[in-house]
């Protein structure tokens, strides 16, 4: 069966319907070509900023309340989120009632009023504050890591934005970025449900075909060089516990071995059975929590763990991960674990099959960067992979130049100078 249909309007939208007519809802989601990575120092911040602010009110539903109570009316609640190379608006949708919600957001996408900025401002900067601590000094483990691993470039700048960068930001700035980034020809739609493409089509057209805009500029690509790993960088905060990430730079969802990368990702962190969490908690006891997470660019992109642990455990808790991360180079999986975390994988895509919301977002982001994995050719992909495989491309990236370690927490000095030790020895052997 064919998983998606995609159309493009004259003026450029993508449209992407998945007909599940089994369903008694709509998900659609709208994705703009816009986030963190094209802005400065300077206009840190912006395209969070902004996704605030088109929730303020547009032309047809002037305050945040009377916009809220319309998505409401339909069955839906409309929610967004930032990130690096995006910004995503989504709600569900009662069948009906779908005329009345693309045009709500053909209405918040086009003709926002950008009111009650000093409201807004001061929303974004309590949310900035959940990065710092009573010193003011940055503790989000993501963003330091950001910082050692794309220093002076915009990958490096949290999504939300410094304290300046905010409390700088004017109407006109955010303004003259709704004009740069929303337009036709850098957002994708994607509809998924009791809807079928006619449908789609005849009633996006409607609202959006007066859309009218500009290609939007590119993003800074990623620097062609870097300092050589490891590098650390090290926070002291009051807790409890001290907090790890450690991460290795990789290439972007580009390359060929981004779909091994995913496999090993649930190895290493796929349920209670994959190797972090077995060995830190279950046979160890270090830690409540351990995961592995793979956060991918066009050109670059990141493999890290994290956990928390109390202090006294915390070179204990590394040289058990670097261990882990030693042995998938050492040697390859046995066939009973690949398979186990290879089952676990495709039941998660046959999963989502289920899910709307995931499917509509899937195709709609691989759309907008060119990227337009299908569920059954990732499921080839998957298939095809070998132990051998992992091992590869284990030897192949996670090498020492591209390991970067974050502490945030009450850290021993001892214990610092005895991580930087295991981290130097990583693969020396």
């Amino acid at each position: 069966m064919r998983e998606y249909h995609l159309d493009t309007l004259d003026n450029g939208l993508r449209l992407l319907t998945v007909e599940m007519p089994h369903l008694h809802s709509i998900e659609m989601v709208c994705y703009v070509g816009i986030g963190s990575r094209y802005e400065t120092p300077e206009t840190a911040g912006i395209s969070h900023f902004l996704e605030h602010m088109l929730f303020r009110g547009s032309r047809d539903y002037p305050t945040s309340q009377i916009l809220e109570a319309a998505f409401e009316a339909i069955g839906g609640m409309a929610n967004a989120a930032t990130d690096s190379e995006s910004t995503c608006f989504h709600s569900r949708i009662h069948p009906a009632h779908l005329q009345e919600g693309a045009a709500l957001f053909a209405s918040l996408l086009q003709q926002p009023l950008l009111n009650g900025l000093e409201i807004e401002r001061r929303i974004i900067l309590e949310e900035a504050l959940e990065d710092l601590n009573q010193a003011g000094r940055l503790i989000n483990p993501d963003s330091l890591t950001a910082r050692l691993l794309w220093p002076e470039h915009p990958l490096s700048l949290p999504t939300v934005g410094s304290q300046a960068s905010i409390s700088g930001l004017t109407l006109a700035d955010l303004q003259q970025h709704h004009h740069l980034y929303y337009g036709p020809s850098n957002t994708v739609i994607a509809l998924a449900g009791r809807v079928t493409r006619s449908q789609a089509l005849g009633t996006l057209g409607e609202s959006f075909a007066a859309w009218q805009g500009q290609p939007a500029p590119p993003p800074c690509p990623a620097p062609d060089t870097v300092a050589a790993g490891p590098t650390t960088s090290w926070v002291k905060d009051s807790n409890s516990q001290v907090n790890l990430q450690l991460s290795f730079r990789l290439p972007g969802w580009r390359d060929s071995r981004n779909c091994a990368l995913r496999l090993l990702r649930r190895l290493l962190s796929g349920g209670g059975t994959a190797r972090l969490m077995r060995r830190l908690r279950d046979e160890l006891g270090l830690t409540y929590h351990v995961e592995a997470n793979l956060g991918l660019h066009h050109d670059c992109g990141v493999l890290s763990v994290d956990l928390a642990v109390v202090p006294e455990s915390l070179p204990q808790a590394l040289a058990e991960v670097l261990d882990i991360f030693s042995d998938l180079c050492a040697r390859a999986p046995a066939e009973e674990e690949l398979q186990r975390t290879v089952r676990s994988f495709l039941y998660d895509l046959e999963f989502s099959q289920d899910q709307p919301d995931g499917r509509a977002a899937r195709f709609a982001w691989g759309e907008l960067v060119g990227y337009p994995l299908t569920l059954e050719g990732e499921r080839q992909a998957i298939l095809a992979l070998k132990g051998e495989d992992l091992q590869t491309v284990a030897v192949e990236l996670l090498r020492p130049e591209a390991l970067h370690l974050v502490v945030v927490g009450p850290f021993r000095a001892r214990d610092r100078k005895t991580c930087e030790q295991l981290l130097a020895a990583y693969r020396q052997a």
